[in-house]
């Protein structure tokens, strides 16, 4: 894949465009979890506006009383245009793709259709909290195979992996995160094919979760798993719910290998009915009219990385930031501050910011947590200012 420049010709910064006090208007999780002397940089949504084109497309299909359930290609058919452009890849194949409620939901029924009850599923973390809990209530036996010290996949490490679990001729699968939470790893192509060849080799299937894959940072290529050579049996799961902050409005898309439309024609139609209707209306408008509002976010994240690591250096010097090329979520390295293995409870409870805690993201999370920096710069310098008070 290669990297396609885009510009930002004129748009505004949607991470400046709301203060403090309109943000503690919303009653969404990340700020209704946590009192009001609290400032929320934890759980993935945004302080940002929703994109023009999106706000339209919803309140137009509500005019019309459009709240029906969702039909039709539209989504898949924006999908493909934006992966055209963004990731020069013309791999999507509209009668393999599938509308499914939100991404982990799309996960689960992905692995009910490879794996059954009590098969192993490798995870690679530290990781995205949910994989383990998804697949613990699948009744899948959650297989942890560590990131390397840099958070990228360790083939070998990964190889030995796949050769024990499926020695006795066994099934198992693969939960694939890319771009990977926490830290932002970016997976090449040249290591997407090694998964690949690893999974042909030994008969493991992958299920990539893809939906961080639009905020990759400038000059950075995201590489979709089913692109490179061998992936032809895998199956992934992409959405613009995170690119556009669109979590509210469930709607995602599974999409399968040539190798793999058998296993996506079994899914139960019923898996369709759970995807609501405006949560389609909005994906599809995100991906098709709002490229230039994502553009500006890109460099707005871009911008508030930078100042992250200003702010880390010149009031936290002891907290170490991996270097992410993806994602607004920044794996921060607190172990030199002497605080113990969650961070993130001594940034709350003395200095009242609230940071995602590492624990949950499994081996290599103690010691760490993680911060949202989809905020504007005032909040995200409060934040470190509060994080810095906290020890003192």
């Amino acid at each position: 894949m290669t990297s396609i420049p885009h510009g930002t010709p004129g748009h505004p910064d949607p991470l400046r465009a709301l203060d403090l006090a309109r943000l503690r208007r919303r009653t969404s999780m990340k700020w209704r979890t946590y009192p009001e002397d609290v400032l929320p940089l934890w759980v993935a949504e945004m302080d940002v506006p929703l994109a023009e084109p999106v706000v339209r497309a919803v309140t137009d299909a509500l005019a019309l009383g459009d709240t029906g359930y969702p039909a039709g290609t539209a989504y898949a058919e924006a999908l493909a245009a934006f992966a055209a452009d963004r990731w020069g890849w013309s791999g999507i194949d509209i009668a393999r793709t599938a509308i499914v409620p939100d991404v982990m939901l799309g996960v689960v029924e992905m692995l009910k259709l490879v794996t059954g009850p009590g098969d192993p599923v490798v995870v690679n973390p530290p990781v995205y909290p949910p994989f383990f809990a998804f697949l613990t209530h699948l009744d899948r036996r959650v297989v942890e195979n560590p990131l390397d010290p840099a958070l990228r996949i360790d083939p070998a490490s990964l190889e030995e992996t796949f050769r024990e679990l499926t020695a006795d001729g066994g099934r198992a699968a693969y939960l694939l995160c890319s771009p990977h939470n926490p830290g932002g790893t970016v997976h090449t192509a040249a290591e997407l094919a090694t998964v690949a060849a690893l999974a042909e080799r030994y008969g493991v299937r992958v299920v990539a979760d893809e939906i961080h894959a639009p905020l990759v940072t400038p000059g950075t290529a995201f590489v979709p798993y089913l692109s490179v050579p061998g992936a032809e049996r895998g199956l992934s799961l992409m959405s613009a719910s995170k690119g556009w902050n669109l979590p509210g409005l469930k709607a995602a898309l599974a999409l399968a290998g040539p190798g793999a439309r058998a296993d996506l024609d079994r899914l139960p139609e019923e898996v369709g009915h759970g995807p609501s209707h405006l949560g389609v209306i909005a994906h599809t408008a995100a991906l098709r009219e709002a490229t230039d509002w994502l553009d500006a976010l890109l460099a707005g994240l871009d911008a508030n990385r930078a100042l992250l690591s200003d702010l880390l250096a010149a009031h936290l010097p002891a907290v170490r930031p991996y270097p992410a090329e993806a994602t607004y979520l920044a794996w921060l390295d607190c172990r030199a501050l002497g605080v113990g293995d969650d961070p993130a409870a001594a940034f709350l409870e003395r200095g009242r910011v609230a940071l995602s805690s590492g624990l949950p993201f499994g081996t290599g999370g103690a010691g760490h947590a993680r911060l949202n920096l989809a905020t504007t710069p005032e909040i995200l310098t409060e934040g470190v200012r509060r994080m810095a008070a906290a020890v003192a």
